[in-house]
């Protein structure tokens, strides 16, 4: 018998989708993600050098430590100010992942238990792999290793969930869902794909846990006929996404059927208010920070270009681009305050809740220029992204790599743009 939790609302928040080479602008991946958390719950952006560990060093995540590897790529995060894993976020070798919460019939009431959080897996994935495959099989091993579980919630200690990933490089992408230590992984190499909070995985699996279709057998899940799928075996009835993944399908199909799907067509799907995709900040699980990246076929003559808001409601906050060169300026300003006494400057413990107003400059500027009520400051920032997404995109077609120098302070200076608007 499966020891079910008492029943409480699923998870209703995030969507993340990607369009490959074959449909998009320039024969380019675009990637994009918004992250629904708890209502006044602050992310941030940060980033983290790439760098080189003691052999049987560890790292601490947000609730357990795991073991270091020898050397960790460098990583821009989009993340949740409390914790140490990240919503969604890109690596130096243009891999990126965002991650979903789930609703499966293998949660229960030991899923409290404190190990990874579906959002440590993103960053440790993005730390360890040079490319998406190499992402699912870092996801699957701390899966299998460690297990996921904790509260996924600095304020509501009973949120916890299971996760699926949308992971994509420059040439492909492949989704992984789990259920408890269980996984299955798709990969897609043309067309599109989006992922919402429903198992998605049926009977198209490139790979999976060894034993998933016997475990699910035992466990009165699948009666072993027919091709096995992974979403009936494991998924619960009602549909955690609430139309969201439909919705989001219908839109991908429809930007992108003349071949030219792009940047800016991924920045309209986030902000679709209708579909429930982009939520405000009235909403209980608002979307409190949103990404688009457009990864490059690795040629060094167009480096990758990752978009981050690090502010809540997508229709209302500025897509800042960011570019991996060997001296990145990160701006303070759209990072949350730190304890004195913090090891790692990128993590703030639960523990520490109660002593550390956790909201950075961008954030309370955005936030009271809401309070006002003047929509023009909206309609001002939108003109201010379009002029920035021009001149980035003119650049970039043109781009000289003996400039990547140039690029070292492009997201700083893009937060400071926007901080002046608001004063």
């Amino acid at each position: 018998m499966l020891a079910m939790m008492s029943p409480r609302p699923p998870p209703q928040s995030c969507d993340t989708f990607v369009v490959l080479p074959d449909l998009t602008k320039g024969g380019h991946v675009v990637f994009g993600k918004n992250s629904d958390r708890p209502r006044e719950e602050v992310q941030e952006v940060v980033y983290r050098a790439a760098a080189d560990h003691d052999g049987g060093s560890k790292v601490q995540c947000t609730y357990i430590e795991v073991d270091q590897v020898e050397h960790t790529h460098a990583v821009i995060l989009s993340k949740p100010s409390w914790m140490w894993g990240a919503e969604m976020g890109a690596n130096e070798h243009g891999v990126c992942v965002g991650n979903e919460a789930v609703w499966t019939k293998l949660l229960d009431d030991n899923d409290q238990e404190e190990r990874l959080l579906g959002m440590d897996m993103v960053r440790l994935a993005l730390e360890r792999s040079t490319s998406a495959a190499m992402a699912v099989d870092v996801i699957a091993g701390l899966l299998e290793s460690h297990g996921q579980g904790g509260a996924c919630s600095e304020d509501e200690p009973d949120l916890t969930y299971h996760n699926s990933f949308l992971i994509a490089d420059a040439t492909e992408a492949w989704v992984l869902e789990t259920a408890g230590n269980y996984w299955a992984a798709e990969q897609i190499k043309s067309g599109y794909r989006n992922i919402s909070n429903a198992l998605s995985i049926g009977t198209n699996i490139d790979r999976m846990s060894e034993g998933l279709a016997a475990a699910a057998q035992e466990k009165g899940l699948w009666d072993g006929s027919g091709t096995f799928s992974f979403s009936e075996a494991f998924a619960v009835e009602e549909d955690s996404a609430g139309g969201r993944k439909e919705c989001g399908e219908k839109l991908l199909a429809e930007l992108s059927k003349g071949g030219d799907f792009s940047l800016t067509q991924m920045f309209e799907v986030l902000r679709d208010e209708e579909s429930g995709i982009s939520r405000g900040t009235e909403h209980k699980h608002p979307t409190t920070g949103s990404m688009v990246s457009v990864i490059s076929q690795g040629s060094k003559d167009r480096p990758s270009c990752h978009w981050f808001t690090g502010t809540p409601d997508p229709r209302r906050s500025v897509f800042k681009p960011f570019i991996f060169t060997n001296n990145v300026k990160i701006s303070p300003h759209i990072q949350s305050p730190r304890l004195p006494d913090d090891q790692d400057p990128a993590k703030v413990v639960p523990r520490f809740a109660s002593k550390v107003n956790r909201t950075h400059l961008l954030y309370r500027r955005q936030k009271a220029a809401a309070a006002k009520g003047d929509s023009t400051i909206w309609e001002t920032l939108r003109q201010l992204e379009e002029k920035c997404v021009q001149e980035t995109e003119a650049c970039l077609e043109n781009f000289d790599p003996e400039r990547l120098s140039e690029m070292d302070d492009l997201f700083k200076d893009c937060v400071d743009s926007e901080l002046k608007f608001y004063k």
